[in-house]
């Protein structure tokens, strides 16, 4: 059975950072792109941040280019998201997902 957990979201302010972890199991981790998608309250779903299964190569959404740093770590079978200058507009929840496969949410909230 294919599961991802999300952590690491939590309550920071203007300008703080924050790291998102997704344990990946039930699969083979290191043979699947993985991205990162948020939903912001009452707005559709926003990807946000993938990386090729080597870990090689990365792409950003234009809205968080520059500020967050996708990574993972294929030994742990677990996907990262740096997030660094966080702006409130980042307050969404946060998922892991692969082909069609989806956690269930990491809430961060931008807030002063």
């Amino acid at each position: 059975e294919v599961q991802l957990v999300e952590s690491g979201g939590g309550l920071v302010q203007p300008g703080g950072s924050l790291r998102l972890s997704c344990a990946a199991s039930g699969f083979t981790f290191t043979s699947y792109y993985m991205s990162w998608v948020r939903q912001a309250p009452g707005k559709g779903l926003e990807w946000v941040s993938a990386i090729n299964s080597g870990g090689g190569s990365t792409s950003y959404a234009d809205s968080v280019k520059g500020r967050f740093t996708i990574s993972r770590d294929n030994a742990k079978n677990t996907l990262y998201l740096q997030m660094n200058s966080l702006k409130p507009e980042d307050t969404a929840v946060y998922y892991c997902t692969f082909r069609g496969n989806w956690g269930q949410g990491t809430q961060v909230t931008v807030s002063s």
